[in-house]
């Protein structure tokens, strides 16, 4: 599906307004913003990843278990055995807490399906106080000071030390990059020294203005 991850550069970071120069973050495939499930292949597969927990028993629900399978075969067809072997990754937390019937682990079944083939070291490092609406469902979203707000640290889970003193954060769509900073603050108060990594199974690309459709004038 996917044959290598992209960067973000300094033509791409523009799209992702909260990431900073150097932060150093890949991607596999590109979503096209207010695009349909049939835009793109990409955006199939995200639609699909984020089918919410309350479709489960109905007949799309084989969709999603298909897309987390879809974003394991193409997370361990790009990176290499010593890649996932040398880091620890962090999923970033859903927007539910684990009590929540709608609580969605996506993220970690993509990253437990890899983990049955090599040895990886997944950590559930970061979870929400309170639940909150997701982000792809609205335009009224959290800032980063609210993001570390109702983050806290699973303290269990810092004991032993990262690989490589390496911190894979993993999230499945980069939009602003709200989440990824408010997880790196989080994470660097918690444990000093870290270097971060972003991986994200896809970026958000916004529709060029030569996309829209403007009404014809009246004459």
């Amino acid at each position: 599906m996917y044959e290598r991850f992209t960067r973000i550069d300094d033509l791409t970071r523009a799209d992702h307004y909260y990431l900073e120069p150097a932060d150093n973050c890949l991607y596999l495939g590109e979503y096209t913003a207010r695009g349909s499930y049939a835009a793109s292949p990409t955006n199939g597969l995200i639609f699909n990843l984020k089918k919410p927990m309350n479709r489960r028993g109905r007949p799309e629900w084989m969709y999603k278990g298909r897309a987390i399978q879809q974003c394991a075969d193409a997370l361990l067809s790009t990176i290499s055995k010593e890649g996932w072997e040398s880091a620890t990754f962090v999923p970033v937390p859903p927007s539910k807490v684990r009590s929540d019937p709608l609580y969605d682990d996506r993220l970690r079944r993509i990253l437990d399906i890899v983990g049955e083939r090599y040895d990886v070291d997944i950590r559930e490092l970061v979870v929400q106080r309170e639940s909150t609406p997701p982000s792809h469902a609205g335009d009224d979203r959290a800032s980063i000071d609210e993001l570390v707000a109702n983050y806290e640290i699973e303290r269990t889970l810092t004991t032993q030390p990262f690989r490589n003193n390496r911190a894979i954060i993993f999230d499945d769509m980069l939009t602003t990059g709200r989440h990824y900073q408010a997880m790196k603050r989080v994470i660097s108060d918690a444990i000093p020294g870290l270097e971060f990594h972003g991986l994200f199974v896809a970026r958000r690309v916004p529709r060029s203005i030569m996309d829209i459709d403007f009404p014809t004038p009246i004459e």
